[in-house]
């Protein structure tokens, strides 16, 4: 499920100047036929990402900092990707750091994309790919964010980032009347 909506402000001129400071140029194409049946498309030799212009701005921003990731973490005259699998799980990953610091939910579209590239990796299954890729993405998407000049609400980390230990249970406590919404839900963890 592509995203809907538009972009936050400032963040596809913030990603283009740093694809642009890396050497590439940014071109918008018709459709996704015009770059393979992706959404998007980094391509080494020319030096060039091509982002589908049919989709709404929030998935033409996301996908750009996909290919940005790509740039930065994926040169293959760097030798540093291993699988296919792996470039995209680190590249989506990014990006949903970079959705998720302007406060952009990418999940429909992110989760889906993930699992199933990381569960494309041989010898690995999606949980070893996505915990060996943690590190890597955390780091490029904090450089991408520090060198964006746009307003961001955090540094991009999901929320259970944050959490110095894991949740062991959860209880909830609805009040209210029955035949109507809840007046108030208290949630502990435990």
């Amino acid at each position: 499920m592509l995203l809907n909506g538009e972009a936050p402000d400032g963040l596809w001129s913030g990603l283009r100047a740093l694809l642009q400071e890396s050497g590439f140029t940014v071109m918008l194409v018709p459709d996704a036929a015009s770059v393979t049946g992706a959404n998007g498309q980094t391509d080494f030799a020319d030096r060039t990402v091509s982002i589908r212009a049919d989709m709404d701005a929030a998935a033409r921003v996301k996908t750009l900092g996909h290919e940005l990731a790509h740039v930065r973490m994926h040169d293959p005259d760097a030798g540093t990707l291993t699988h296919r699998g792996i470039g995209e799980v680190e590249a989506e990953s990014v990006a949903l750091m970079i959705g998720a610091a302007h406060g952009m939910d990418t999940s429909d579209y992110t989760i889906p994309y993930v699992s199933a590239w990381a569960s494309s990796v041989p010898d690995k299954t999606p949980t070893e790919v996505t915990q060996e890729t943690g590190e890597r993405v955390r780091r490029a998407a904090a450089a991408i964010l520090d060198r964006l000049q746009t307003d961001q609400i955090g540094v991009g980390d999901p929320p259970a980032l944050g959490l110095s230990e894991p949740v062991r249970d959860f209880g909830a406590t609805l009040t209210g009347a029955p035949d109507q919404p809840p007046a108030r839900l208290d949630v502990r963890t435990l």
